[in-house]
This record gives C-alpha cells, sequence and structure tokens, in this order.
C-alpha cells in the first residue's frame, strides 16, 4: 500500500497548451478517409449538434487565448501528449482500486475546495465530482445555473478571479467553448471543462479507461460512434489525435462532425478516422460500438424530425450482431431507449454502459489529481 500512495502522490506535469483563434466553419456532407499532413488542433467554440445534456449553440466564435503558462488546466483532451493521458489513466485505475477497497485515508484533497459552475444541470457531472472530490476529502460547492448567471449577471473574467480566491480547483459545465476558455484564461487555479457545446473531455477519459479495462487496451481499437456527429464526436477525434486507434462515426448526411476538427485530428498522422453514412458497413469488425441520444437538451424541438432522420442509425441487436460478437457497446448516457438505441442492446451482457458511467468519478479524481500536482 506504501508503494500505491507514493506512486498516486507523483507529480506529473501537463505540455502547455497553446490556442489558436478560428473562425467557424461550415458543416457539410462528407466521407473523410485516410491522414494529412501533421497540423495543429484549434478549437471552434460554434455548434449546432451537442449531446450528454448540453443545450444551444454558442453565437460566435472564441478569441485567441493565452493561458498563464503556470497554470495546468483540462480543456482538451488533446492539449496532453500520449504518456501524460495514459499515465492519468494509470492513476485513475489506481484510486479507482484504492476506493473500492474500502480505503479512506488517503485523502489528497483535505482542507481543499471546488467551485462545479453549472450553466446547465446534469446528474452524472455534478454526482460524480462532487462524490469523488468529496471521498479524497475536499468539498465540493454547487453553483448552479440561477447561482451565478456566468456571462449574464456577472462577466466570466470576474467570476473566475473571485472563485479563485476562495477554491483551489474551478469544475464547469457551460454552453458555448469561449466560456470555458476564458475562466482559463482568468483563474489561478486549475480549470476543469465539464463539458461545452463543442467538447466533453472528462466523459471521453472515462470511456478510454473503462476500453482498457473491458478491452484490455486502447491503442489499436475499433471505435465505432453511432449517431449525431457532436461534442462527444469532437473529443473522440481529440483523442485519436494524440492516441493511435481506429475511429469511425457513422452520422445521416448533414450531421457529420465538425470537418476542421475531422481534418485537424486526420492531419495528427495518429490515428485512422473516418466518417460515414452507412453504420452497417462501420460497425463489422468494431471492439466498441457507441451511441448518444439524437436529441439533447435544447433541441427537443427537433426531436420529431431527427428521429425521421435518424431512421437506421439506432443501435439494435441486428447492428451489434453484424459488428461482432466480441464488440462492447458503450453510451454516455441520459439514453432514450426505444429510439438510438434498444433496451435489449443496453441490457446486454456485452453493455458496458454503467461501468462508463462510473468511471466518470475515477477518471476525473485522476485528472483533478494532476492538474493540481498532487
Amino acid at each position: 500500500m506504501a508503494a500505491i500512495f507514493s506512486h498516486l502522490t507523483s507529480l506529473r506535469s501537463p505540455d502547455a497548451a497553446s490556442f489558436s483563434s478560428l473562425s467557424s466553419s461550415g458543416i457539410q456532407s462528407s466521407r473523410f478517409s485516410g491522414v494529412f499532413a501533421p497540423s495543429p488542433i484549434t478549437f471552434p467554440a460554434t455548434r449546432q449538434r451537442v449531446s450528454c445534456q448540453a443545450t444551444t449553440p454558442a453565437t460566435s466564435p472564441p478569441s485567441s487565448v493565452n493561458v498563464n503558462a503556470s497554470q495546468k488546466d483540462f480543456l482538451h483532451i488533446s492539449d496532453f501528449d500520449k504518456p501524460t493521458l495514459l499515465n492519468i489513466l494509470d492513476r485513475a485505475k489506481e484510486v479507482k482500486a484504492l476506493i473500492k477497497s474500502g480505503e479512506r485515508t488517503y485523502l489528497p484533497f483535505k482542507g481543499k475546495t471546488m467551485a462545479m459552475i453549472f450553466a446547465k444541470p446534469s446528474m452524472r457531472t455534478r454526482v460524480s465530482f462532487e462524490t469523488g472530490f468529496y471521498l479524497l476529502g475536499g468539498h465540493a460547492i454547487y453553483l448552479g445555473p440561477d447561482d451565478i448567471q456566468m456571462g449574464k449577471r456577472e462577466e466570466t473574467r470576474d467570476i473566475a478571479r473571485v472563485l479563485s480566491r476562495y477554491n483551489d480547483i474551478i469544475m464547469a459545465r457551460v454552453f458555448a467553448h469561449q466560456d470555458i476558455l476564458d475562466l482559463a484564461k482568468y483563474a489561478t487555479v486549475p480549470v476543469i471543462n465539464g463539458l461545452t457545446d463543442y467538447n466533453h473531455p472528462c466523459q471521453i477519459m472515462a470511456d478510454a479507461l473503462t476500453i482498457i479495462e473491458h478491452v484490455g487496451h486502447l491503442e489499436g481499437t475499433k471505435v465505432v460512434y453511432i449517431g449525431d456527429g457532436n461534442n462527444i464526436v469532437h473529443s473522440w477525434l481529440l483523442l485519436a489525435s494524440v492516441i493511435p486507434f481506429h475511429f469511425i462515426c457513422a452520422c445521416p448526411k448533414g450531421f457529420e462532425p465538425d470537418e476542421e476538427t475531422v481534418k485537424k485530428a486526420q492531419g495528427a498522422g495518429v490515428s485512422k478516422i473516418e466518417i460515414t453514412n452507412d453504420p452497417k458497413e462501420a460497425v463489422r469488425g468494431a471492439d466498441v460500438v457507441y451511441s448518444d441520444v439524437w436529441a439533447s437538451m435544447g433541441q427537443k424541438e427537433e426531436a420529431a424530425q431527427r428521429r425521421q432522420v435518424f431512421q437506421g442509425f439506432q443501435v439494435d441487436e441486428e447492428l451489434m450482431k453484424i459488428a461482432g460478437q466480441k464488440a462492447y457497446f458503450m453510451h454516455c448516457l441520459p439514453a432514450e431507449r426505444g429510439v438510438e438505441v434498444t433496451n435489449g442492446v443496453v441490457e446486454a451482457p456485452n453493455s458496458i454502459v454503467f461501468p462508463q458511467a462510473e468511471n466518470r468519478m475515477h477518471a476525473q479524481n485522476a485528472v483533478m489529481l494532476h492538474v493540481m500536482g498532487l
């Protein structure tokens, strides 16, 4: 156990992240495959398709943000190199094992507080962060949509500087991607991206941990996402720009992920990345079949229309049979059973939806330990 504690308290430092300004690009029907010459990843704020309870899109692109070099934030998976990400995932496994064993003397967050900003509600994000921070000795403060009204009642830059004087870390689940960039720019404590309309890095870290636990490895796996090309897909693309695996997004025409993000991820030359409109062909030989809701919060008025457009993209028993017996099913939740996925697939023995949900807490604990240098 002493060796575990020694390892858990070792300091890992991420590469310094830099952000380039990027004007929003239009989404058009296309199929991407192969790789291009390496180029840096940039992060647009505007998205019309979001998931896991993300809502209305941002209305303006982000400006250039120069984050304080001494500050460590977790905003995009591709801000970190492969060894750092794998170290964080290794640490998540170790801390998870410690918590599951009933050990309660490892309290690295003792005496520390976390401000949790929620511009929109969430069950998994709130409970996983709050419980995880508490189990490691800290105290989390929930700040709901009516508590702050970030950017309306008070400017984001002022909120960032005030909360930094009260707390040791800030987690934010917001609408516009620019909001998380502004928080990171002005905060003097680490900022964690709990979700934006553009990406959801904590979810994909939990997904990666889950794949490692069940498949045995992440590198070289075939992950097939079926559905809307949303913020979940963007984070998968950013992960694929750092760690090599085969990623396919199968979506209806007109619902592809941000084209610039796809090109930049392919341009990293790390993974095989494909965007297709044929889910049956995409899932053949998959290690993981992944789905998400077709209409997220803020898009419910589009639900009926989307159900028509997304016909043929439901993950059902027939599609999983095409994927093969070794294929696991994953979903970031909440799921609309009978819509994007059948009840039988969610409840099947090869469904790892609930271990995946649990791993939100463990992956996030590791991320927080990393950015806080603990």
